[in-house]
């Protein structure tokens, strides 16, 4: 009776396992979210910047098990020979907007829009904002200079471009007076024609600044300039330009009237001073109408 016992609580241990390790295997499946297949995506063996091609040895295929975005180029052969339009970071994708178009070719010219165009501005270090200025960002541009027949105002300073794209920033090396080679900062502005031939000006007659700009600011404010003298000794107040203008003068408040009050002041007559005793009393004498009146 006690083996028989046993053997049936054995049995039942033994199914009570056999059933949990079912359910858990079926349950599993159910849950089990499927692995996504690697996909072979072209990436960049090296940093790739602005301006330059794409040659057979800067792509590599990887296995790529994330998203894939619909920009991404999955054909070697659609990206050989394209420029590059944006900095393309090592063992990133190639993606649709950051290539020039087949047959562009490289180099700078790749990056300008259709009807745009690109200006090379010299500058220094404090004229190219102390080499913050990089490509991508936005800047304005002053001129400063003495436009004629204002020689009494001073150097005249005004922004002349707002919100302008830099396409590049860096060296160039040009020949000086004696010759020789000299480093020259250049930035490259992005310009319609119309600011290309203001800018062109403004290089040639005056000094050229450029001030930095937040990349999220893409307003325009109108300025009016400022001259030597309005910054040193203030702006000068116009006077009235009509003839027939003339300041109204408010006449002061009048003074309160205060009412003055005449005490009507008693006629003179002579008087005689008459003793009854020892009592004195100084009486008028009256004109003779008076007199009858009185009686």
């Amino acid at each position: 009776m006690r083996r028989r016992l046993i053997t049936v609580l054995l049995f039942a241990v033994v199914a009570a396992l056999a059933a949990s390790t079912a359910l858990y295997r079926v349950l599993s499946a159910r849950t089990q979210v499927p692995t996504p297949q690697a996909v072979m995506v072209p990436v960049a063996t090296r940093d790739l910047n602005v301006g330059s091609l794409v040659e057979a040895s800067d792509i590599r295929a990887v296995a790529w098990s994330g998203p894939i975005s619909p920009s991404w180029i999955a054909r070697r052969e659609a990206i050989v020979g394209r420029g590059v339009t944006a900095n393309i970071n090592k063992n990133e994708p190639f993606s649709e907007n950051r290539l020039a178009p087949k047959g562009a070719g490289a180099g700078l010219a790749a990056v300008i829009p259709a009807g745009m165009r690109a200006v090379a501005v010299k500058v220094d270090q404090v004229v190219g904002v102390s080499g913050f200025v990089q490509p991508g960002m936005r800047v304005d541009v002053l001129a400063s200079g003495t436009p004629p027949g204002t020689a009494t105002q001073g150097t005249i300073t005004r922004t002349i471009l707002q919100n302008i794209q830099v396409l590049s920033a860096g060296q160039n090396f040009e020949r000086d007076m004696q010759g020789k080679a000299a480093a020259v900062e250049v930035v490259n502005l992005l310009v319609s024609p119309s600011q290309a031939e203001a800018l062109s000006l403004a290089g040639a007659q005056t000094k050229i600044q450029l001030v930095l700009r937040n990349l999220l600011d893409t307003g325009t404010v109108a300025t009016a300039g400022i001259s030597t003298s309005q910054l040193l000794v203030g702006a000068p107040v116009a006077k009235p330009t009509n003839p027939a203008w003339k300041p109204r003068v408010v006449p002061p408040p009048a003074p309160p009237v205060v009412p003055v009050v005449v005490s009507k002041a008693a006629p003179a007559f002579p008087t005689v001073e008459v003793i009854n005793g020892d009592k004195r009393q100084i009486v008028p004498v009256l004109p003779a109408g008076n007199q009858e009146e009185k009686q």
